[in-house]
């Protein structure tokens, strides 16, 4: 195996580990699972700097370590639309990740911060759609009397654009020093 690919595996194996701990530091937990945290973070960042196919390994992977340590079941397929689909979801911020990298390679910040707010808005609506879609199949039965399903899960689920938005913050203080710590111009192009 060439060193690239081994740096990026390490990098997704370390991006889950950190989603991981990040989950535990929430702000708000919801009543049928969720919460405002930063665990999407380490996510976000694999993705705009390694581009879709890490980041949708490395949310795939997290949402499958998130089900084994806070499982909330209610049907045997929901499982699988709350946490590895909606969290893959989230690598697809990685789709920007070339004109991240360029911008913050040409130290044009306010260029980099506008390609990561898209990046960040992509795989925000990726997961909260996912969470939608389970909250309308599955958890209908918490709606109360006389709301309709869709808005119920359309209200629930706004811990998830929360959530992006901290993250967001927190990704563009992070992406530029990481940039300078560990350079990506060496790998350009490539593509696990």
């Amino acid at each position: 195996m060439d060193s690239r690919r081994t740096r990026v595996l390490i990098e997704i194996a370390l991006s889950v580990a950190l989603a991981a701990v990040l989950a535990m530091l929430t702000v708000w937990r919801m009543p049928q699972g969720g919460s405002v945290s930063l665990n999407m973070l380490p996510l976000f960042i694999i993705a705009l700097r390694r581009g879709p196919g890490a980041g949708v390994a490395a949310g795939a992977l997290y949402g499958g370590v998130d089900f084994l340590v806070n499982p909330y079941i209610i049907h045997w397929i929901q499982p699988l639309l709350d946490y590895p689909v909606a969290y893959g979801l989230v690598g697809l911020a990685g789709f920007v990740s070339r004109p991240v990298r360029s911008a913050l390679e040409k130290a044009r910040f306010a260029r980099a911060i506008a390609w990561t707010a898209i990046g960040v808005v992509i795989g925000g609506i990726g997961r909260y759609v996912a969470h939608f879609i389970s909250g309308i199949v599955f958890f209908g039965s918490f709606a109360p009397e006389g709301q309709p399903v869709w808005l119920y899960s359309a209200l629930y689920n706004t811990y998830v654009p929360v959530s992006s938005a901290v993250a967001f913050a927190a990704a563009v203080a992070i992406l530029p020093v990481l940039e300078r710590a560990l350079p990506m111009d060496a790998d350009r192009g490539a593509r696990p």
